[in-house]
């Protein structure tokens, strides 16, 4: 399992900064992180229950606080705080950053909401 060796929040370009062990890093904007929060939430309770985070455009993150020596929960400024990011978690995140945006996109248009982001 890669662990990070840096993470760095860059709060005025709303993007989190991660480099890992195995010699990958990526940049992750918090509307990403948060739309893609692991909570049941946003995920819901299982299989196709997921939720369409709509809005997301503009937030940030207001804290990362370590959970254990394995993740971080992110406090997002729209209040939302209750996923866990394990290190597992968030290298896949930034692995499939380009497929996963393109989804979250094309679902966002499909349930009729145009993106008003400049992100993806």
């Amino acid at each position: 399992m890669a662990r990070p060796t840096e993470i760095k929040l860059h709060q005025k370009s709303r993007v989190l900064e991660l480099s890992f062990d195995d010699g990958f890093s990526c940049n992750l904007p918090c509307e990403y992180l948060r739309v893609f929060s692991p909570s049941a939430e946003v995920r819901g309770h299982g299989p196709g229950q997921e939720v369409l985070q709509v809005g997301k455009e503009g937030v940030g993150i207001d804290q990362l606080e370590p959970a254990g020596n394995y993740a971080i929960k992110i406090h997002f400024d729209d209040g939302h705080n209750t996923g866990i990011f394990t290190w597992s978690y968030l290298h896949e995140l930034g692995h499939d950053y380009d497929e996963n945006w393109q989804k979250y996109l094309e679902l966002l248009a499909a349930a009729g909401h145009k993106h008003a982001g400049v992100e993806g």
